[in-house]
């Protein structure tokens, strides 16, 4: 992580121990005397691919900067179930009140990473690239997105600031793909590319004869698709959106799209089951 991320998390753990913490542990203030130390260790209950650990140890040493940390699993490793992932000694009370949050974070950092690995795997051999979306826990989007990038898969646009992508609120407010297209490039910086979504082969030769950058091919069939592809002919690289899952991604894949995007990684994620148990 670069500067303006390591800052960035910093605040985020702080507003998610403040979150969970509050005014004090009620459960450790009556049970521990305090003066407890032991050992934790963090275990995979099931096979993932590791995203977070980093993220998993500020949480800890936000808490108490005195507690020691090991990370015994590299980013983007993948483990059986039974692997021992961390170690952290010190405070036992300190340990327990980071506990949830930290397991929170790593957990859906890891099941991010480790439905990312599943969808770059099954199009192996093929050139389409998995990509993530913006649909993304708010507040937890740089996370997300980088656990997209640890399981193989590539980020699309980070948020609104820094990408065009014109949907079809913006072609009905517009009133249509043509005056959508002229008035982006009109307005936007000659850097900026240009991308719409067209829902048919319709749409796609009028976002094309507009000057799209990319086009996005939303809840296609695959038949329409491998049409697409064909008609665009290299012209413009060509995204693949809409109800994509393991069961169908190999199948659009061949349809030969260059990229392929797909909400799920994030917007419902599994999140990895990991136990933190005290030693």
């Amino acid at each position: 992580m670069n500067s303006y991320e390591k800052k960035l998390l910093r605040h985020l753990i702080l507003a998610a121990l403040e979150e969970d913490i509050g005014a004090g542990d009620v459960t450790c203030n009556a049970v521990l005397r305090g003066e407890e130390g032991g050992f934790a260790g963090a275990i995979a209950k099931s096979g993932l691919v590791v995203a977070g650990g980093d993220v998993f140890r500020e949480t800890f040493w936000q808490v108490d900067p005195d507690l020691t940390f090991t990370i015994l699993a590299a980013e983007g490793q993948e483990v059986g179930s039974g692997t021992l992932l961390a170690e952290i000694s010190g405070s036992l009370k300190s340990i327990l009140m980071a506990e949830r949050t930290a397991l929170n974070l790593l957990q859906r950092m890891c099941g991010i990473a480790t439905a990312t690995q599943g969808f770059v795997r099954a199009v192996t051999g093929t050139e389409a690239r998995i990509l993530d979306t913006r649909k993304t826990a708010p507040g937890l989007r740089f996370l997300d997105k980088y656990a997209v990038r640890i399981g193989g898969g590539q980020n699309h646009r980070f948020a609104l600031y820094d990408g065009v992508l014109i949907k079809d609120n913006h072609i009905a407010a517009a009133g249509g793909i043509t005056e959508a297209v002229r008035r982006a490039r009109r307005g936007i910086a000659h850097t900026l590319k240009i991308e719409v979504e067209v829902r048919n082969l319709a749409e796609l030769e009028e976002a094309l004869a507009a000057g799209a950058d990319v086009i996005m091919l939303d809840n296609m069939s695959t038949d329409d698709m491998k049409t697409a592809v064909a008609a665009t002919a290299g012209r413009v690289p060509l995204e693949a959106s809409g109800n994509i899952t393991l069961d169908n991604v190999r199948a659009i894949a061949a349809t030969g799209v260059n990229f392929i995007s797909v909400g799920a990684l994030t917007h419902s994620v599994h999140a990895a089951d990991i136990s933190l148990l005290i030693r």
